[in-house]
This record gives C-alpha cells, sequence and structure tokens, in this order.
C-alpha cells in the first residue's frame, strides 16, 4: 500500500500529468473528443492483430488505414484517424514519422482509388430557411409551443450570424447585448479562437419579421422565462425547460427535424447546413468575401471560396445562359 501511495503523489509524476494535461487543453473539445475515439479504435486493432499501438511501427499505421479503406471509411475519415495516431506519439514525447514512405503511398494509394471529393451537405439558403421556418408555425388560434420557438430562434440566429453549431450552444443571456440595429453576440470561444479571447459578432433585424433572429430570440427567452444561463436549452415534452445547454449533435437533430417536415430530405442536411446556407445566399447576392468572412469568423478565404462562393456563383455571368 505505501509503494502504490509514493507512486500515486510522486511530485514528477503529478507535474507530468498537470503538463499532459494542458497538452490536452491545446486542442478544442470536439477534436479531443473524436482524437480519443480514433485512437481507442486503432489500440483495439492492434491489440487484436497483436501489434505495438505505441510506438506504432510505419507499416502497422499503413495496414490499419488500408483496412479501413476496405471497411469503406472516406478519405477525409481516414486522414482524421492519421492525425489522431500522430497526435497520441506527439503528446507522449514519441518519434511520428511523418513522411514513413508506407503510410505516404499507402494514403496516395487510397486517394486515387477512392477519391477525395468531400460529400457536401445541402445548404439552407434562403428559400429552404423560410420554408423550414413555416413548418414552425402554430396553426391558427393556437399559441406557439416552447420548443417552436426555440427552434426558430435556433435557426434564424444561426443564419442570420453563420454561427457554428457549438458557437450557437455556448452562448448565454451575459452573451447577448440589444443594441438599436440589432443585437452584439459576443463569442467567447471558437474553433478558431481556442485562446478565448472573444469576438463580437453583429446580428441585424430582418426585414421580413418571421425570419428576424432578434425578434425571435427575444420571443423564446421571454416565453422559457430564461434570464440566465445557457440561451438554447432541451424542452421536454411537459413544456419544461432544462437548465442545461443543448449539444452540438442537438443541433444537427433540430435541422434535420425540421427540414423533413418542410418536405426536404433530411439525408442531405445537417447542422453546418445553417451556416453554409448563409454563406451561400450573401455570395449569391453580391456581398464580398471579406464580408461573408467577417461574419462566419472564416480565417481562410481559399476555404470559403471553395466550398461556398465557388457554388454559389455557378450560374453567375454564364457563358451559355440564356443562348438557347
Amino acid at each position: 500500500m505505501a509503494g502504490r501511495l509514493a507512486r500515486v503523489t510522486d511530485p514528477h509524476a503529478l507535474l507530468t500529468a498537470r503538463a499532459f494535461a494542458y497538452v490536452e487543453e491545446a486542442k478544442a473539445s470536439s477534436t479531443r473528443r473524436a482524437y480519443r475515439t480514433a485512437w481507442g479504435a486503432f489500440e483495439a486493432w492492434c491489440a487484436a492483430q497483436e501489434f505495438a499501438a505505441l510506438p506504432a511501427d510505419p507499416s502497422t499505421v499503413a495496414l490499419y488505414i488500408a483496412y479501413l479503406a476496405d471497411e469503406g471509411l472516406a478519405v477525409s475519415t481516414i486522414g482524421k484517424v492519421l492525425a489522431a495516431i500522430a497526435d497520441a506519439h506527439r503528446t507522449r514525447g514519441l518519434a511520428w514519422l511523418r513522411g514513413a514512405p508506407a503510410v505516404n503511398l499507402t494514403m496516395s494509394g487510397i486517394r486515387r482509388k477512392l477519391g477525395v471529393a468531400p460529400h457536401q451537405k445541402t445548404p439552407v439558403r434562403d428559400r429552404e430557411l423560410r420554408a423550414m421556418v413555416a413548418t414552425l408555425e402554430p396553426a391558427d388560434g393556437q399559441a406557439w409551443s416552447l420548443t417552436a420557438l426555440r427552434d426558430r430562434a435556433l435557426l434564424t440566429l444561426g443564419w442570420s450570424g453563420m454561427f457554428r453549431r457549438s458557437e450557437l450552444v455556448s452562448l448565454g443571456v451575459r452573451d447577448i447585448r440589444r443594441v438599436r440595429e440589432g443585437l452584439i453576440v459576443t463569442l467567447r470561444r471558437s474553433k478558431t479562437d481556442q485562446t478565448g479571447k472573444g469576438r463580437e459578432k453583429g446580428i441585424p433585424y430582418a426585414a421580413d419579421p418571421d425570419l428576424c433572429p432578434v425578434r425571435a430570440l427575444e420571443a423564446w427567452l421571454v416565453a422559457a422565462k430564461i434570464t440566465e444561463g445557457p440561451i438554447f436549452r432541451a424542452v421536454n415534452r411537459h413544456g419544461q425547460v432544462s437548465k442545461r445547454a443543448l449539444s452540438d449533435r442537438s443541433v444537427a437533430d433540430i435541422v434535420k427535424r425540421v427540414a423533413r417536415a418542410a418536405g426536404l430530405d433530411d439525408g442531405d442536411y445537417s447542422g453546418h447546413s445553417v451556416r453554409a446556407g448563409a454563406a451561400s445566399t450573401a455570395a449569391e447576392n453580391g456581398r464580398s468575401l471579406s464580408a461573408i468572412m467577417k461574419v462566419g469568423g472564416w480565417t481562410s478565404e481559399r476555404v470559403v471560396v471553395e466550398r461556398y462562393i465557388r457554388h454559389a456563383n455557378l450560374f453567375v455571368d454564364h457563358a451559355t445562359k440564356g443562348l438557347i
């Protein structure tokens, strides 16, 4: 017992554990979860094959990603698995041979065979947003349900501010400030701001009251009697509002459910569809790249152009449009 206690309270071991915890905090929580899941699967596979997972030989990693490709995983997913394996080695002070031929050649073959074009979810443009919000409106003579009020606020605020799912569910009442032009929303931390410097985002009133995020958010907060804490929360079947924030997975589920109610194929939509749709609609209506990046918080022009603007402008100034 004394020996075990000595090991637990060893100052060097405690310092190592604390340092490792800070290393983990350098990554977003969603990234940490994804890495843990991917690393756990790799460890289990290695154990079944009687291979060493840590440190892993490049040939072992090459065999594993070939196995994943045969199992039908997408190229992008396999790339994330490689990142998780690399991270597990680096955070433990172990060498990771990034340019190992066995891994690189196998990955190149996987890319050639499977292709690298990612499957893009359908964006929720302005017309889809209108159709989705319309499904939430109560029948004549009936009152709005709390769930419908929340979902309308979530969709319209998420769209107008081009918010990520994680950003929406992180918002609290203290992060909202009402001004003459609409709202100023403070993001205390986001995907591109892991150090928590924070930034402000303006949310203007919408011309259409049915799609106005400012009015929708106010209606939800008043009806749900939320004066502090998380803004977007679960509502049970008895109309009781939880004290805890929704998860980012819940946002995706809400988008899919409302899309389905609007007669859309919910398999084509995800939580990211709202953010992507706002960016695409802005591009279609001639908003500048810098303006779109400012609202959405993007830091890479290439990402915005390739994922949103390029697709939105496929039919703008088309060479054969109107010729026949």
